[in-house]
């Protein structure tokens, strides 16, 4: 079987470059892209705020308080898809394996390609420069023979940077890295690796398939062949989003009265993920999971999609009501979801109505 050739592209710090493009004054200053306000999340910040430890899905009064001289820019979505449009436009010269993530990142399968480039390098350096050129914005890319480590490069040398790992190369580059950088490893599961005396990939290597197996059911599978660099996913075009959603486990189980604050969290991460769809969610999903293990799922489709982080928040607590085993059943984990995922412009939407 052929070496497959995977681009990833993850523009830098999207939302927050596409506002210092068109703002020449906000150039080389901390800009954080947010409504301001209580509830309000961050959806992006400029590498100039990230320095004082911004993020994204941060709530908005932390991050004035972490940087209290940033230029707080109210989104402006309709701008961020046409630059997105305009950079998958770009993609399209070079390739039609074009699998969107996001408005802001995609994976590309560059095996073949249509530019006639001798490599995958080649084809990365062009779609770069494109868009430096013709967007004056600037992106990552991360080059490999496939889509989890082609991610992982994409990262290796953020800003607008560019990262190669030849096949011949995957051997030696894994072993370091944290267990953390496996897709799929959180707080939670990297605890329990290191548990098991875990904290590199290379030490995940040494684990039997069995072992991870028993540890981590189905996903010890997964674990085991990233730990070893497989990854036979396929770049799939227009594959379009499901869901969105966030968990998290207690550290203590705790009753389902004092889950707002973790609920509230969650909302503010699905949020800012969900603004970076084209498309719009209709569904709000609750899960939760007992103590004993047992999982409970609780959805609401509401008349009109939810318009604010508050309104996720506020559907998403109210879907607890719904679970009534009692003052003394306690729980393990919550989670916050969206889905059932529209066009904006599908006449069958509520708003359309």
């Amino acid at each position: 079987m052929s070496i497959r050739k995977i681009i990833h592209v993850d523009m830098d710090a999207f939302y927050a470059s596409v506002e210092q493009r068109d703002d020449p004054q906000l150039r080389g200053k901390p800009v954080i892209v947010a409504w301001r306000g209580n509830r309000s999340v961050v959806c992006a910040a400029s590498y100039e705020a990230r320095r004082f430890g911004v993020h994204s899905a941060m709530a908005a009064v932390r991050a004035e308080r972490l940087c209290p001289d940033a230029i707080f820019v109210p989104p402006d979505f309709s701008r961020y898809r046409a630059a997105s449009q305009l950079a998958r436009e770009i993609f399209q010269q070079h390739t039609d394996l074009i699998e969107p993530l996001s408005l802001d990142e995609a994976y590309l399968d560059v095996t073949e390609n249509k530019s006639g480039l001798a490599t995958a390098t080649r084809v990365a350096k062009a779609i770069r420069e494109q868009i430096r050129e013709e967007l004056r914005l600037t992106a990552s890319a991360g080059v490999a023979p496939n889509k989890f480590l082609a991610k992982i490069a994409s990262d290796w040398r953020k800003p607008d940077g560019l990262f190669v790992i030849q096949p011949e190369d995957v051997g030696t580059f894994l072993p370091p890295l944290p267990v953390g950088r496996i897709p799929g490893v959180g707080k939670v599961t990297e605890a329990r690796l290191k548990q098991l005396g875990i904290q590199t990939v290379g030490d995940l290597q040494l684990l039997e398939l069995v072992a991870l197996e028993d540890q981590f059911g189905r996903y010890g599978v997964r674990l085991y062949e990233l730990a070893r660099g497989i990854d036979n996913s396929k770049v799939v075009p227009n594959r379009p989003t499901q869901s969105i959603s966030a968990e998290d486990t207690f550290e203590r189980d705790m009753p389902l009265v004092e889950t707002e604050s973790l609920i509230r969290r969650l909302a503010e991460k699905v949020w800012a993920a969900s603004r970076k769809e084209s498309r719009i969610a209709r569904t709000v999903v609750l899960k939760l999971k007992t103590s004993e293990f047992n999982i409970l799922t609780r959805s609401h489709t509401p008349p009109l999609p939810p318009a604010t982080c508050e309104e996720l928040a506020q559907i998403a607590l109210s879907l607890r009501e719904r679970i009534d085993l009692g003052a003394k059943q306690h729980f393990r984990l919550v989670g916050v979801g969206l889905s059932n995922f529209r066009d904006a412009a599908d006449p069958q939407s509520p708003l359309f109505e």
